[in-house]
C-alpha cells in the first residue's frame, strides 16, 4: 500500500489547462465570481462550473457566497505556494504578441504571490532587509533581528500579529521568474499591505502585476534603497 500522500490527484486537477488558467488569475489572492472566471479563461458559464467544482471538492479553492453571488478564492497560501514552485518547473511561454510580451514584462518587474510581493520587486526588497540587518536567513526561513524588529514596527509592521497568524511567519518564496528568494509568509504579507496602505504601489486590475507609483519611487529609495 503507498502511504505517500495522493501528489497525483491534486496534479491531475492542476494539470486541465482552463483549471491552470483558473488558480493563476487568483494566485493574487482576490474572490471572483465564476462569470469573471468564464470570461478570462475563454470558456461558458457550463464549462467553468465544472472545474470549479472540482477544485473546490479537490480543496484548491474555497467560495463565498453572498446573496445569490457565489466568490472563488484560493483555498490559503499553501495553494501559491505550489503553484509558484511549479512555475520553477514548467517551461516559458511562448510570446505570440506585443501584449503577451509587455504583460510578461510588467510580471517580472513585480506582481503579487498570493498575499506578498514577488517579481524583481519582491526580489529586491528582501535583499535589502537581509543586508541592513533587519532580516536573517536561516535554513527554511528568515527571523527577524532586534534593529529590525524596531525598524519594522515604525514602518507600521504589526510583528506581534504576524508571529499569531496560523502560518509560516517569514518563509523564503523561490521566485519563478527570478530564481532567487522574496518574503513570503505572514510577515511578507504585511510588509506588502503596508506598501499597498501606504500608495507606494498599486495593484494593476488586469493581472497580478503590481506598478511602483510615483511616490513609491522615491520613498523606496529613501527607506530600503530600492532603485527604480
Amino acid at each position: 500500500m503507498n502511504v505517500y500522500p495522493d501528489v497525483a490527484s491534486i496534479a491531475s486537477l492542476m494539470a486541465d489547462r482552463t483549471r491552470a488558467i483558473i488558480l493563476d488569475v487568483l494566485l493574487d489572492g482576490r474572490a471572483l465570481p465564476a462569470s469573471d472566471l468564464a470570461r478570462l479563461s475563454g470558456v461558458t458559464p457550463q464549462t467553468i462550473s465544472a472545474h470549479l467544482t472540482k477544485l473546490v471538492e479537490g480543496n484548491l479553492l474555497q467560495v463565498e457566497t453572498q446573496g445569490r453571488h457565489r466568490y472563488y478564492r484560493l483555498s490559503g497560501p499553501e495553494v501559491a505556494n505550489a503553484l509558484e514552485a511549479i512555475s520553477l518547473l514548467a517551461p516559458p511561454v511562448k510570446i505570440r504578441s506585443l501584449r503577451q510580451s509587455v504583460e510578461m514584462e510588467r510580471l517580472r518587474e513585480a506582481r503579487t504571490c498570493y498575499d506578498h510581493l514577488a517579481g524583481q520587486l519582491g526580489v529586491a526588497l528582501t535583499r535589502a532587509l537581509v543586508d541592513r540587518g533587519w532580516l536573517q536567513e536561516r535554513t527554511g526561513d528568515y527571523i527577524v533581528t532586534e534593529a529590525g524588529a524596531a525598524r519594522l514596527e515604525r514602518f507600521g509592521v504589526d510583528l506581534h500579529a504576524c508571529y499569531k497568524a496560523r502560518r509560516h511567519f517569514a518563509k523564503p518564496c523561490l521566485d519563478w521568474s527570478e530564481r532567487r528568494h522574496h518574503l513570503g509568509g505572514a510577515l511578507g504579507a504585511a510588509i506588502s499591505r503596508r506598501l499597498f496602505e501606504l500608495a507606494w504601489i498599486e495593484k494593476d486590475p488586469s493581472c497580478r502585476a503590481v506598478r511602483v507609483t510615483a511616490l513609491g519611487k522615491e520613498r523606496l529609495f529613501e527607506e530600503f534603497g530600492l532603485e527604480s
